[in-house]
Order: C-alpha cells, then sequence, then structure tokens
C-alpha cells in the first residue's frame, strides 16, 4: 500500500544559532533541531515540530514514511533520514531529514509483518521463530509500501519463510534483499541434557592434589636454594693426616 505523502505536514521553521542552551531553548517550546539536506538543494538548520515527527515514528509506516515539510508555506517532500533521543526519558532531541525527489528512485528499508499460527507449531510442537524483520527495497518516493504481511499459518516444521515469497508488485518495486534470506522458520525447540550425576559429582569433586599446594612446595624449595647461594658456605675442615689420626 502507497502513501499519500500530502496528507502528512511538518512544520519546519529557519535555525539562525546552533548550540546546546539553543537547543535546549527549542525543546521547551515543543520544537527540535533539524537538518534538511539532499536532492538539489543545500543543507538547511532547521527546528521541527517535535510532536508531528514523533507521531511519524509511532505511525505504520514509522520512518518510511513520506511527508511534506512547510518551511515558511513551501513543501519539499522528505522522509526521515535519522533521528536521536534522549536514552533515559526517550525525548526526541534531533532529526535528520533527507530530500526526496519523486522522480527518481530510492532503497529502502520496509517492514514485515506475519499473521497466523503455523501448523509446526500447533501440530509438531516446533517453535516460530522471526529473523529478520525487514527487506530493502528499491521503488519511487510516492510507492514505498507501509508493510509487507505474509500468512505463515501453512509453515511445518523446519519449513520457513523467505524473501521471495513476499507478495512483492514487480512493477514498482524491485527486491534487492537476497530472495533465500529466510525471514522466519518454524524449528524444533532445544532442549538442554541432564548431565548424569556421576558426572555432575566428578565435576564438583576436590582434587586430590590441588595444584596450588604444587605451586607453593616449588616456592619453598627455590626460596631455599635462593638463601643457600645469598649465605656463605662455612670453611671445611682439612682432613687429618694419617700421622695425626695414629696420635
Amino acid at each position: 500500500m502507497a502513501q499519500d505523502q500530502n496528507k502528512v505536514i511538518v512544520e519546519a521553521a529557519p535555525r539562525a544559532s546552533r548550540g546546546k542552551n539553543e537547543a535546549r531553548r527549542l525543546r521547551v517550546t515543543g520544537r527540535v533541531p533539524a537538518v534538511l539536506y539532499g536532492g538539489k538543494g543545500q543543507a538547511i538548520t532547521l527546528s521541527v515540530n517535535a510532536k508531528q515527527v514523533n507521531s511519524i515514528l509511532r505511525s505504520e509506516s514509522g520512518h518510511n514514511t513520506l511527508f511534506q515539510v512547510d518551511l515558511n508555506g513551501k513543501h519539499e517532500p522528505a522522509i526521515l533520514k535519522d533521528w536521536l533521543t534522549d536514552p533515559v526519558s526517550g525525548k526526541l532531541l534531533h532529526v535528520d531529514l533527507l530530500r526526496v525527489a519523486m522522480d527518481v528512485r530510492m532503497r529502502v528499508q520496509v517492514p514485515v509483518h506475519t499473521f497466523g499460527d503455523p501448523a509446526g507449531v500447533k501440530q509438531q510442537g516446533g517453535v516460530f521463530e522471526m529473523v529478520t524483520r525487514e527487506v530493502e527495497i528499491e521503488c519511487l518516493p510516492g510507492d514505498i509500501p507501509t508493510e509487507f504481511r505474509a500468512d505463515v499459518s501453512g509453515l511445518m516444521l523446519n519449513q520457513a519463510l523467505r524473501a521471495r515469497d513476499l507478495q512483492v508488485d514487480t512493477s514498482k518495486l524491485k527486491l534487492l534483499t537476497d530472495p533465500e534470506q529466510v525471514l522466519a522458520h518454524v524449528v524444533t525447540l532445544k532442549v538442554e541434557e541432564e548431565k548424569p550425576v556421576e558426572a555432575v559429582a566428578a565435576e564438583t569433586a576436590t582434587p586430590a592434589e590441588p595444584e596450588v599446594i604444587k605451586k607453593g612446595k616449588k616456592e619453598v624449595e627455590g626460596e631455599e636454594a635462593a638463601e643457600g647461594e645469598a649465605k656463605p658456605k662455612a670453611a671445611e675442615k682439612p682432613e687429618k693426616s694419617d700421622k695425626e689420626k695414629k696420635k
């Protein structure tokens, strides 16, 4: 389903100054710093309506939403290229807006949503897993779909939904993601095998001769050897001659 960008408006105003203080002042008034760039125009620093941008991000088409930037009454089609939010409060801090030429094809990531209960889960005890939640396509801005929906009710155990299985209108859209890319599948539930009691006991048993003891013994021997080298040896008494022994 293509979008109608004329229904979505983002109000913008030129921004002359920059810096943290200016950004804080804007956010207090319900606006956030922004940059509009791309296309044949120059990059422009703006402030935009934070509530309108948040509505776009929460919409069905999300960041792929095509909208009109209203700058002093002049409208330019654009999409959200990037955005920054506060990691604690989640509040919008900054956005990048990308100009869109309506007659030039562009690459976008489109979300994939599945529906239905896989037969491999109900009948064979498998587990359904999503592997990839988006696919990349190329199309004109006015043809960007909000999503791809896929019925997975027929998936049996060890079967997968692949990119090639999506209903793509090839007259308008070109699938760039590998057609064999797995998007979702039904797999066997992995159960960790329990180890025998004997094996667990062997792992937890205390070794008869801990390595620490052996190491300590060597260290002691080494210290004794070092002390022996440090201390001068006592002079050995000369052996008595045979005559002295007879006396």
